[in-house]
């Protein structure tokens, strides 16, 4: 019979755990190390990574979540404990950055009491210091550090990691910097790896056309990608990003959370993401902390052409407000949007207030009521407001549903026909001719945002509602979806 103490013994200590694990690894050299499951996942895969089980690997998630700490500066240093023999090629956007990293790692392998204490045969040569490169005392292992486009001449490696080959958002949009980060990986950085060695690619999404974007577009079929947005999606979406991304689409969440979750919380809390989002905006937040960039500017509509403001609009322009709801029934998913087109007698258009959200049925319900009555208020009932119909069963009865609440009012509902972009255009014309001005508002930058993405950027809702505000201003007949004539309300 085995005694209590016996299988205390049995028990694995912390030291079996860290020569075991990357995550057990660092919360021994590093005890402060606040580890969210993200990191956990992370972790798993890097593990597979040194096991030889992934030869090819790329981690996208957010800024600040703590990936590099795990993948560019732990990693390293337990490899080499591991396997002092494989030499490490160490890069990122900039040789400065790079050995910074090293200057860690290196760190870690001669200052860590409990690294020497795990692996204490690996030491560092002295005569072999330098910050760009480093060697292990007695072995053939090495750290090489050097940026994205740097020489690596001469220098094979076992394990080749590129964390962030892009210092930035503007490096990024450069189609000149992108090609050479291209060139550089193809004819630099791939050549030094050896057979059955192992990539990593540690990357914040930048841009469709990004290093990590042209590789799965060539060679999908020979990576693990591992894709944590900041915030948890619905299937549908993720079923949609994965496929615009070309990478296999997963029924689940990678960390099983419900839609709306945060990646990390002990990093971000949802209440912080969401004010992120509302500063970065829509495209920087698409890319950067839901990895799925899309082209900033569309081919329809350019910024300078939203660049006329102004504080009040003229009280005797024919007004409509109209309604573009979201199609799906579920929390979180799809936006609402509610825009509030002005015209004047001379054909200048005004953008006057957007009202914008996610919203459930019984709430969005009660925002549209809200915002009649408040344009009632301002313009003594003359606001037309149009409910777009989406199609099938349920658009139609989510459309009743809106006209029945707001009894009293002048609302109709429409179930549009033809291509989105065909119905743009008009305004897009207008637009292009300097006929638009916009009312100063919070909203505006969003608005301009989305404008200027169409028909690349992920959502539509604001463009479709200002395309329908601004199609039944500017016809001098306009039709109910029954074709009932509802108003001569034009210039």
């Amino acid at each position: 019979m085995t005694d209590s103490a016996t299988v205390k013994r049995k028990q694995p200590d912390r030291y079996d755990i860290a020569r075991r694990s990357l995550i057990g690894f660092t919360k021994l050299t590093y005890p402060q190390y606040e580890a969210d499951p993200m990191h956990y996942l992370i972790g798993s895969a890097l593990d597979r990574v040194i096991s030889g089980k992934i030869k090819k690997l790329m981690i996208f998630a957010p800024p600040q979540h703590g990936k590099s700490e795990l993948a560019s500066v732990r990693l390293p240093a337990y490899y080499l404990g591991r396997f002092p023999d494989r030499p490490i090629i160490l890069t990122s956007y900039s040789a400065s950055l790079a050995e910074a990293k090293s200057r860690e790692i290196r760190g870690i392998i001669e200052t860590n009491e409990e690294y020497q204490r795990l692996f204490p045969n690996v030491k560092t040569r002295r005569d072999s210091r330098a910050v760009n490169k480093w060697l292990i005392h007695g072995r053939r292992g090495s750290l090489l550090a050097a940026g994205a486009g740097g020489s690596i001449t001469g220098s094979p490696a076992v394990l080749g990691i590129i964390d962030d080959p892009f210092q930035g958002w503007k490096e990024a949009q450069s189609p000149v910097e992108r090609e050479n980060v291209w060139k550089w990986y193809r004819g630099t950085f791939r050549t030094r790896i050896w057979e059955n060695g192992a990539i990593i690619l540690i990357m914040t999404r930048w841009h469709e056309d990004d290093l990590a974007g042209r590789l799965l577009a060539e060679q999908a079929d020979e990576w693990t990608v591992l894709r944590l947005p900041a915030i948890a999606e619905s299937e549908a979406d993720r079923i949609e990003q994965d496929k615009f991304l070309n990478i296999p689409h997963l029924p689940f969440d990678p960390l099983n959370r419900a839609e709306g979750e945060p990646l990390a919380p002990k990093r971000f809390s949802r209440k912080a993401l969401d004010e992120l989002r509302r500063d970065v905006g829509e495209t920087a937040w698409a890319a950067e902390y839901m990895q799925v960039p899309r082209s900033m500017e569309g081919n329809m509509m350019k910024r300078e052409w939203f660049s006329q403001f102004v504080n009040e609009v003229p009280k005797q322009c024919k007004r409509v407000r109209f309604w573009d709801k979201a199609s799906s029934e579920t929390d979180g998913s799809c936006f609402t949007a509610g825009v509030l087109v002005a015209m004047g007698g001379d054909g200048i258009c005004y953008i006057e207030d957007v009202v914008k959200g996610r919203w459930r049925p019984e709430e969005r319900e009660k925002v549209i009521l809200q915002t009649a009555e408040l344009d009632r208020l301002l313009y003594n009932n003359t606001v037309k407001i149009w409910i777009e119909q989406e199609p099938g069963s349920s658009g139609v009865e989510s459309s009743q549903i809106s006209i029945k609440n707001l009894r009293g009012y002048p609302v109709y509902s429409e179930k549009p026909k033809g291509d989105k972009n065909v119905r743009l255009e008009p305004f897009s014309v207008q637009a292009a001719n300097g006929n638009v001005r916009l009312k100063r508002g919070d909203w505006n930058g969003a608005w301009i945002e989305e404008m200027c993405t169409v028909p690349n950027g992920k959502y539509r809702d604001q463009s479709d509602a200002t395309s329908g505000g601004f199609n039944k201003l500017a016809l001098r007949k306009n039709k109910s979806v029954g074709g009932r004539a509802v108003g001569l309300y034009g210039r």
